[in-house]
């Protein structure tokens, strides 16, 4: 098995800032692993937020985490700034799969990269049904190589 290597900013397509918070140190004086994954969520939610296709409190569909990974390079502790960036690496029927970087401010390389799956499923009856055509075409954008 290779040893997983640290991303390049360049290999996503959305970046936004994320402030860290008082608590998400622990007590080893670093960002506490869970909460990358907090991190992770709140990019791509954000991102969905902004572009009109997820209304969080009656939107008919929603996406429900069913498959998460990350892997760690360099620590970050509050008070730094850090960026969060994704791509969207498969888009399925009725999945997504993102692919996330979380950056200390001005670095290049990735201090911790993952991934997580989505299936979008009916609010009510939470069986999957295929992506809406406006969440679609909002995911379709974050396919394509940020230099294209």
């Amino acid at each position: 098995m290779t040893r997983p290597v640290p991303c390049h900013r360049r290999d996503f397509t959305y970046c936004r800032p994320i402030a860290t918070r008082w608590s998400d140190n622990d007590v080893y004086g670093h960002v506490n692993n869970v909460t990358y994954l907090s991190y992770f969520d709140s990019i791509v939610n954000r991102y969905l937020i902004d572009a009109g296709v997820l209304n969080i409190e009656s939107g008919e569909v929603i996406g429900l985490v069913v498959e998460t990974g990350c892997h760690y390079f360099s620590p970050i502790a509050f008070p730094d700034n850090i960026d969060a960036a994704f791509k969207v690496a498969h888009l399925g029927n009725s999945s997504v799969r993102y692919e996330v970087g979380i950056f200390k401010e001005g670095e290049p390389l990735s201090a911790a990269h993952g991934h997580f799956v989505h299936v979008y499923v009916d609010r009510k009856s939470r069986r999957p049904v295929p992506l809406p055509p406006a969440l679609r075409k909002a995911l379709e954008i974050l396919t394509r190589p940020q230099n294209a």
